[in-house]
């Protein structure tokens, strides 16, 4: 489905107009999301800005935003860092279909990936969803940092 870059820019209008069905709101289309945005609207990535888009969302699909389900501030920061150090990695030239795909082959492609800069518990607390939580067992690399 997100094999190019024109059903990548398609899947994030999808989003932003929250008509993207929920299904298809996987991990690797939060991160094809989070890398057409970072390339193409990277004011989209301000962390209150991506924290409202998401909720929305969240709201228009049926999934509630509360300290246990839907938004999930930490998750989304670190993994906007990591998408946007990828793509810096890339260059500009190169396709976001090929960006995506080296994400989901690396590491990060792995649901678990943030289990190696955070302890489970820390992860999975009310706060970290809340709130931009630091990593509590190895900081995320200085390549990814936004801005």
């Amino acid at each position: 489905m997100l094999s190019d870059d024109s059903s990548i820019e398609r899947f994030t209008s999808a989003f932003l107009d929250r008509s993207l069905p929920r299904p298809e709101w996987t991990q690797a289309g939060h991160y094809a999301m989070a890398l057409w945005l970072l390339r193409h609207r990277p004011s989209l990535t301000a962390p209150e800005r991506i924290r409202r888009l998401i909720t929305a969302y969240n709201e228009a699909t049926g999934t509630a935003n509360t300290e246990t389900s839907g938004y999930h501030h930490t998750i989304t920061l670190a993994s906007l860092r990591a998408a946007a150090g990828v793509l810096r990695d890339h260059g500009a030239d190169v396709p976001l279909h090929r960006v995506l795909q080296s994400v989901m082959l690396s590491p990060l492609g792995d649901r678990d990936w943030l289990l190696s800069h955070w302890h489970r518990e820390t992860l999975s607390s009310a706060r970290a969803r809340r709130e931009w939580v630091e990593p509590d067992l190895a900081p995320l690399p200085d390549s990814w940092k936004i801005g």
